[in-house]
């Protein structure tokens, strides 16, 4: 794999508006964990090796146990392993990832509407929705992944 564009540095001031997205949802409330799960599992689905790397190291860094990390893309068979939240969570993140499938039913909006607030639901969601973004960056420039240096 060989990476085309830096997108940083083709388009700074793009870079600097997802940047202030990213900075809002650090501050927005929700526990930096939770973000940094659904940001792994929305990476996850679309396949982008830069990001499932980063945000697994994040969360390695951050003390998230290695047993729960490898589960994350089997969250819904990994038993007490997440919690509610988290469960809630990494199903929004995986319906509104992939809205063109799902259409995002009322069943999957009533579940994550019971464990977050509305104001947490609508960060959730810019965090989902950012991620996806990113990860479209990622994949169509081929950012190699940090690991792919250590190789």
């Amino acid at each position: 794999m060989s990476k085309r564009i830096d997108y940083a540095k083709a388009s700074p001031e793009g870079y600097k508006a997802f940047g202030g997205v990213y900075t809002y949802l650090q501050k927005c409330g929700l526990p930096k964990e939770l973000i940094d799960l659904v940001y792994l599992r929305v990476s996850q689905i679309n396949g982008c090796a830069y990001c499932i790397d980063m945000h697994s190291r994040d969360l390695l860094k951050h003390g998230l146990a290695v047993e729960k990390l490898v589960l994350v893309q089997v969250w819904h068979e990994s038993g007490d392993v997440f919690s509610a939240r988290e469960r809630a969570a990494l199903a929004w993140a995986e319906t509104v990832t992939n809205v063109a499938a799902t259409a995002i039913p009322d069943d999957d909006y009533a579940a994550a509407a019971a464990e977050f607030s509305d104001k947490e639901l609508a960060d959730l969601t810019y965090a989902i929705g950012l991620m996806n973004a990113f990860n479209r960056l990622g994949v169509g420039f081929r950012m190699p992944p940090a690991a792919a240096g250590k190789a």
